[in-house]
């Protein structure tokens, strides 16, 4: 009788609980979305490593030469039902520090000639951190060329590390494109990134209703 009387109290406790995740949750989408719609930040030389966490999402500015000798491939990735991969490929800055950048994706078809653009770039991206990974994630295999989720650090180690004056700094390019253009991306070879999109799941509504209810 005492564990039937109880059980209401306990799920009631466990709803207000994830009631209280869903407004933080809510409100950090919100702070996130705030700052995409901010002028892209031009990056210091140096970057401080310590407050990027504040700056996730922040849309930034950069120019530099891509490394192409030390890109790499995440792998396996899923666009609108075709499987490819995602390249990451260390820019070199005019007057700074190198950094790593997800370019987008292309498709299985092009994995050894998608477009390697020569020469100076501009790119307008989002500052990102690691990924987390699940327990079903593989362990990057650096050594054989087999990459499954983005860890920032051993990346920045493979592409030269601070001997080489690369930082351990992550940014995702953004494409704003429309759908035809997205297409001849796609069967053409040219990386397509990702759109300017907050993409935190937020499934605590859900929850939610499973406790009260």
């Amino acid at each position: 009788m005492f564990l039937v009387g109880i059980i209401p109290v306990f799920t009631f406790a466990l709803g207000t609980w994830q009631l209280q995740r869903l407004k933080w949750k809510v409100n950090l989408i919100d702070e996130l979305e705030e700052k995409l719609q901010l002028q892209p930040l031009v990056l210091p030389s140096k970057i401080n490593l310590s407050v990027i966490p504040e700056f996730v999402y922040r849309k930034v500015f950069l120019k530099g030469k891509w490394d192409h000798t030390h890109a790499l491939l995440l792998a396996p990735r899923v666009r609108e039902g075709v499987h490819g991969v995602h390249v990451v490929t260390p820019l070199i800055r005019e007057n700074g520090s190198t950094v790593l950048v997800d370019r987008g994706f292309v498709s299985n078809d092009f994995l050894s000639t998608f477009q390697r653009e020569e020469g100076e770039v501009e790119v307008i991206g989002m500052l990102r951190t690691s990924q987390l990974r699940n327990a079903f994630t593989p362990d990057n295999k650096p050594d054989d060329g087999k990459w499954y989720w983005a860890d920032v650090e051993a990346m920045a180690m493979f592409a030269g590390g601070e001997a080489a004056g690369v930082q351990p700094v992550f940014i995702e390019q953004i494409f704003e494109g429309h759908a035809g253009e997205s297409g001849t991306r796609l069967s053409r070879g040219v990386p397509i990134g990702r759109a300017p999109t907050v993409d935190l799941r937020n499934s605590h509504l859900s929850y939610v209703i499973t406790w009260y209810v």
